[in-house]
């Protein structure tokens, strides 16, 4: 069974933020969670950070690998958004 994350709260901006702190381009990326096993490709990861697609959890798990971050790195700035009610 699939498992997404509902994407009430927008999580791309802070992945993209990662990825370029980590001078990551989306390729490179893409590349990395192919070797992960995970089948996703640059477009894929594109739509992902444009906020199009919602993030599989096990994609999610591996971007905290590759970016040698925390899970809370990706919900930064949400919690404010969510008490001021601004959700996208």
């Amino acid at each position: 069974m699939k498992q997404f994350l509902i994407c009430d709260l927008n999580i791309s901006e802070n992945i993209v933020r990662l990825r370029k702190k980590s001078n990551m381009t989306q390729n490179y990326v893409a590349i990395q969670l192919q070797t992960m096993g995970l089948n996703i490709s640059r477009s894929r990861l594109s739509m992902i950070e444009l906020n199009r697609l919602n993030v599989p959890i096990s994609v999610l798990v591996a971007l905290k690998v590759i970016f040698k971050c925390e899970f809370s790195d990706f919900f930064d700035g949400l919690e404010e958004l969510l008490q001021t009610g601004v959700i996208e």
